[in-house]
């Protein structure tokens, strides 16, 4: 039985899980994670160790009420054009419905996103036949504006394949950018009404320093490497994603949802594990982060769980660093 979880604990034992992207639905709070398969396989850097082939969804009543698993909500075996990995997900709320938005291997083995859909936040949902036209990579955010639009941000290197895409086609010999060029950044697409296909085509989101600079591919304390998330905060629009490499979270501000995004510093510090992952959700007037390590496992990267966190902001709207390990 699951205990009522406390801050930077993880959320459940009995399934390995990561990538949370939090929500409040329905006054609940949503969690949408990756659920990591428990299998003691090799690991590599295109990430096949990352195994998944479902998703399970939690919700809480409340941060002082027990996590409920509401059990399997899609497998890879009802995606038709799926092939393998349902790596990081995101949920959105829209037309009386809730998507869950998913990245997974097409037939040869090219990273896309797919969608499906459920009239429940807790599932199960239906997946669409075919992933969304023009989608490429992994780790889809979504993020509905207060006019209603809504946008996908998404991309990841390396295991992702984003660097492939560099030309607008898909190139699998094509490498990242000169360590003193500027970095690869994430992508953003508007959604259509329907929330299944892009309304536009996708577009690189720039990442600058304080100067207007563009944050260089060399720059591993600072430029984008995957997990994107996009949060408002007093009028302004946070993008927070994994440095990769040097394993923390950051982020950079912009007054437009599509960028430029000026960077601004450090959110998470390295956790247990090769990979970080997060999602930043307001509820009941307060912040919180939802992220992963490995500490359930010792340390396996393939086996990691869900952990929460306060984040708090300073006067100046920048946000507090926050040491995953406080006891230390």
């Amino acid at each position: 039985m699951n205990s009522i979880p406390k801050p930077n604990q993880p959320l459940v034992t009995h399934i390995y899980t990561a990538d949370p992207s939090a929500h409040v639905f329905e006054d609940k709070i949503y969690i949408y994670p990756s659920h990591d398969l428990d299998h003691d396989g090799p690991s590599n850097d295109n990430g096949d160790q990352y195994a998944m082939e479902d998703y399970h969804i939690l919700s809480m009543d409340n941060l002082a009420s027990l996590v409920v698993d509401h059990g399997e909500a899609l497998h890879l075996r009802d995606i038709p054009w799926a092939s393998q990995q349902l790596w990081a997900p995101d949920a959105a709320y829209k037309n009386n419905t809730y998507y869950l938005f998913f990245p997974a291997r097409d037939k040869e083995g090219i990273f896309r996103i797919g969608v499906a859909t459920s009239p429940s936040p807790a599932g199960p949902f239906q997946a669409q036949p075919d992933y969304i036209p023009g989608s490429y990579s992994i780790d889809p955010a979504v993020f509905v504006d207060e006019d209603n639009r809504a946008y996908m941000y998404f991309g990841g290197l390396w295991g992702g394949q984003l660097e492939k895409w560099q030309t607008g086609e898909f190139n699998p010999g094509e490498e990242g950018p000169a360590l003193d060029q500027p970095a690869i950044g994430p992508r953003v697409a508007v959604l259509s009404e329907d929330m299944l296909s892009f309304a536009g085509q996708p577009q690189e989101i720039s990442i600058v320093d304080a100067e207007g600079q563009p944050i260089l591919a060399g720059d591993e304390d600072r430029r984008y490497f995957e997990g994107p998330w996009v949060h408002k905060y007093n009028g302004l629009y946070y993008l927070s994603y994994s440095t990769g490499t040097t394993h923390t979270l950051v982020y950079a501000v912009s007054e437009q949802p599509m960028g430029p995004f000026t960077f601004k510093g450090e959110i998470l510090s390295p956790v247990i594990g090769w990979t970080t992952h997060h999602s930043i959700v307001q509820f009941e007037e307060k912040w919180y982060l939802f992220y992963h390590d490995c500490s359930l496992s010792d340390g396996v990267n393939h086996k990691r769980c869900v952990k929460y966190t306060e984040l708090k902001y300073n006067p100046d709207g920048t946000i507090q660093p926050i040491n995953p390990y406080p006891s230390n």
